[in-house]
């Protein structure tokens, strides 16, 4: 079994559980608070809303049935289309589309080494 880690992230009231490869976990928290530090700079309209990462850690134990843990490709999938679809040109999109795709390929290959492991 893989060993996995997990990001929390919090948007407003709610939490979000990110299950990712331990070495990738660190790179989930870096660019999501780089994604914070740049998105205002994005002219476009329809901004996502991002969560913050708050927290990470090696063990998830949920206690309530409403609460999932989502998978760090899953995630990574939705925050690149989320940016994708933006109607903007510019820096600091394609810098930040390609930090996005950049981990997005690194979690792809991950999954499918464990795939045929």
């Amino acid at each position: 079994m893989p060993n996995m880690r997990y990001v929390i992230l919090q948007h407003q009231n709610e939490l979000q559980f990110v299950e990712m490869p331990s070495d990738y976990a660190y790179q989930l928290s870096a660019l999501n608070l780089r994604l914070h530090k740049e998105i205002d700079k994005l002219t476009a309209p329809g901004k996502p809303q991002l969560p913050l990462a708050v927290a990470e850690c090696d063990r998830l134990d949920l206690l309530q049935e409403t609460l999932r843990v989502q998978g760090g490709l899953d995630y990574i999938n939705e925050l690149e289309q989320s940016f994708a679809s933006l109607n903007e040109n510019e820096y600091p999109l394609i810098s930040l589309l390609t930090e996005i795709r950049a981990l997005q390929a690194q979690l792809e290959q991950w999954y499918e080494e464990e795939a045929g492991e």
